[in-house]
């Protein structure tokens, strides 16, 4: 099947188009009727009539963009219609939510006089905190933006210029790094003198490009004074006094280009005559200008970017505008100036020249990008250009003045975090308390990691010590890691990182000794022993014994079984405790602790509220909300009378006894534990009324396939398996974790390394 026919396909199936409408309030009683519409609607908006900034606090004002389209310059199709611009409309709508969580209604206007166009979005302000021109041809689209600039008091951004030219902007100053060319100095071809091309030469120059160093083309030729052909004010600013006619002629010489134009715009021999280290953005979509391999055939020492996403370097708009607006509407900015602008550039250009994290990589098939020639700029798919773009954003939309929200940018970077997930929060808290805890006791923790040559692992190692979570020690052959550690461009990174390879150490005799005394008696030599010692789990698991390492974290290529295996063996389970894997499971707005899931395959009653007692304990450690404990099962409060009912009916009256300070109750089935209204109606008696954060499932087998599903098709984020019981910190990784898993897991494993050292009871 073509991309045509699948696009086709895509567009059609199902509920039709791209987007829909969901309530964020519950509307499901009576009660929630009479608040979300009369009478109780009628306060807010007696409220917003006496102050109108009212309205950005009690409705979706403020998340909410208009995209604004007449449909007169859709993508390279032209003026199709504002009925065929809604499938683009839509499109943007998907890619404002997607990657900055703004909602969005597409307006197409059939508004062909930019009046027209004008008088609409005025009469919209009061709907919208925002409005994203799109598709409108030039020059009038300057004009609608300039007018709409004046009249309203929210955000008019039109994405087709300035988003073109953010992003290409941040691409050039980059490109122009790499080649050591001074801004100043460098001459620029603008091959189109539509919105796109007039946007990013006024950009370019805002940056430091010299006008009387820029000639733009368009389709009659270059831009010279005196041209009186399709001539229009916006193009008058970039006529220049030059013998010069064609675009070929003026890349003879030329530094760099610039095109937002057409296909085949240029020619390859043209790119030849162009100077040492030529900049080629040819950016014209779908089909560019002149098509990457051409151009390096003939200038190899040439750097291209284009619109597309199978050629590196893509000058993608979501890079840009999501985040603009992001930045823009949390300020409830006036308008998006040249200073907001500029800052989306410059925090752009210095996102690319960050370490790209594992997720990128596996988005775009495993390949794995560093700041050069072939990345200028981020992907599409970084996730951090929330995080980098919007706070700049905002900053700048504070210090210009257009800003009517004013706030702390730490406090803001906090609060964007949780638009990346609650995974992001919970993770960033955790390890800022690990970082806390290790500056008052003046000791980093060390966590050794058998998998030591592992690509993931060393990528992780690096991160782990960037953000100061523990010092990584690697098991595996020096020569091999140190190899890989160069290949990956980390040699600076983990510089002086303890590298260790278990057969040639000098203290496996002294482990195996001390292995053979634990394990004499249970059919272990001490030649086996010193065999053992050689394999880099059993070595592992005896270094955290020996207290020559603080934890140990591994697993990321092998199974369960061959991992944990050798740290109960060596290390083996607190007196007193039962060991029991425990996952983390991170929904949009809660977090459910669901145990056991690894370890204990037909736990006895007994054994079940060891487990039930030392998840609570657990989660106590990570999180201030008071641990709600549901048993679950198959029945409810006694509604079937069978065995294994039962053993969950006695598990939850042990741990009463036990601790009778803990909220617990069942037996339960899952929904009773986690749907309060329907907790309250049936069984208004239950300790934990439906608001239970965790769940005990009555075997290995339920909490297993519950937190697959929930991890595969519930939109919930699993960290874990977080391994509770042992002696000391011993963590095991799923197999193939990415790189963000293992540093997730690294800062539980420290936190708990901490946990332990301060002598407090698990």
């Amino acid at each position: 099947m073509t991309i045509y026919k699948e696009s086709l396909e895509y567009h059609a199936r199902g509920r039709k188009g791209k987007i829909e409408v969901i309530p964020s309030k519950p509307c499901s009683t009576q009660h929630d009727l009479s608040l979300a519409y009369s009478p109780g609607v009628a306060e807010p908006c007696r409220m917003i009539h006496e102050k109108e900034e009212l309205v950005y606090e009690y409705t979706a004002k403020g998340n909410l963009v208009a995209v604004v389209s007449n449909g007169t310059a859709v993508l390279g199709l032209g003026d199709i219609g504002p009925h065929a611009a809604k499938p683009v409309m839509e499109g943007k709508g998907i890619l404002f939510k997607k990657f900055a969580d703004i909602d969005v209604f597409d307006i197409e206007l059939n508004a062909k006089d930019p009046n027209d166009v004008i008088r609409a979005c005025e009469m919209l302000e009061p709907t919208f905190g925002g409005i994203n021109l799109e598709d409108i041809k030039a020059p009038e689209c300057f004009y609608i933006e300039e007018e709409l600039k004046k009249k309203l008091k929210i955000p008019v951004f039109h994405d087709d210029q300035h988003g073109t030219a953010v992003i290409s902007a941040a691409a050039f100053l980059n490109a122009l790094e790499i080649v050591k060319k001074d801004i100043t100095k460098v001459r620029v071809v603008f091959c189109g003198g539509g919105a796109a091309a007039i946007a990013c030469a006024n950009l370019y120059v805002n940056l430091g490009v010299k006008l009387t160093n820029i000639i733009m083309c368009d389709s009659k030729g270059v831009i010279y004074k005196g041209r009186k052909e399709g001539m229009n004010p916006y193009k008058e600013r970039y006529a220049v006094e030059t013998s010069k006619r064609t675009v070929g002629e003026a890349l003879d010489g030329a530094d760099a280009f610039v095109g937002v134009s057409v296909k085949d715009g240029i020619s390859a021999e043209m790119v030849k005559k162009m100077a040492a280290d030529p900049i080629v953005f040819a950016m014209a979509n779908p089909d560019p200008e002149v098509l990457p391999e051409d151009v390096l055939r003939v200038r190899p020492d040439a750097i291209m970017a284009t619109g597309r996403s199978d050629y590196p370097n893509q000058v993608n708009n979501v890079l840009g505008f999501p985040f603009i607006f992001r930045g823009a509407l949390d300020t409830m900015s006036m308008a998006i100036n040249e200073e907001m602008k500029m800052a989306a550039v410059r925090a752009l250009a210095l996102l690319a020249k960050e370490d790209v994290p594992e997720s990128v990589s596996r988005a775009y098939g495993g390949q794995h990008f560093k700041f050069g020639r072939e990345y200028l700029i981020p992907k599409p798919f970084d996730r951090r250009a929330l995080m980098w773009v919007a706070p700049a954003v905002a900053e700048a939309a504070i210090k210009s003045g257009v800003a009517r929200k004013k706030f702390e940018m730490s406090w803001y970077k906090d609060r964007l975090e949780t638009l990346l997930g609650t995974t992001y929060s919970v993770m960033r808290g955790i390890k800022n308390r690990v970082k806390s805890t290790q500056q008052e006791a003046g000791h980093v923790p060390t966590i050794v990691f058998p998998e030591g040559d592992h690509v993931k692992i060393l990528r992780a190692a690096q991160t782990i010590r960037e953000e100061g979570i523990a010092e990584p020690i690697l098991l595996g052959k020096e020569e091999t890691i140190r190899a890989r550690i160069a290949e990956l461009g980390l040699t600076e990174a983990l510089k002086g990182v303890q590298i260790i390879r278990s057969t040639h150490s000098e203290r496996r005799d002294e482990y195996a000794q001390a292995y053979f005394e634990k394990r004499k008696r249970k059919g272990v030599s001490l030649e086996a022993a010193r065999d053992l010692m050689a394999h880099r789990n059993y070595y592992g698991s005896m270094m955290v014994e020996m207290g020559h390492a603080d934890g140990l974290l591994a697993g990321i290529s092998q199974s369960y079984p061959e991992t944990i295996r050798p740290a109960i063996h060596v290390i083996g389970a607190k007196p007193g405790s039962r060991l029991a894997g425990i996952y983390m499971m991170i929904l949009k707005k809660r977090v459910l602790w669901f145990s056991d899931t690894t370890v204990n395959i037909e736990p006895t009653a007994e054994e079940l509220a060891d487990i039930a007692i030392q998840t609570a304990q657990l989660a106590q450690r990570f999180t201030t909300e008071e641990p709600r404990v549901a048993m679950l099962s198959f029945s409810n409060f006694g509604s079937t009378d069978h065995p294994l009912a039962r053993k969950v009916r006695l598990a939850t009256e042990i741990i009463k006894k036990r601790r009778p300070d803990l909220k617990v109750d069942g037996e339960m089935q899952a929904d009773t534990a986690v749907v309060p209204e329907l907790s309250k109606e049936s069984f208004p008696f239950n300790g934990v009324p439906g608001d239970a954060n965790i769940l005990i499932f009555p075997d290995l087998q339920s909490g297993n396939i519950a937190y697959k599903l929930m991890a595969r098709i519930g939109q919930a984020e699993a960290i874990g398996p977080i391994l509770v019981g042992m002696n000391k910190p011993v963590f095991v990784l799923q197999q193939n974790s990415d790189v963000n898993d293992v540093v997730n897991m690294a800062a539980i494993t420290a936190m708990e390394i901490q946990f332990q050292k301060s002598g407090k009871n698990s």
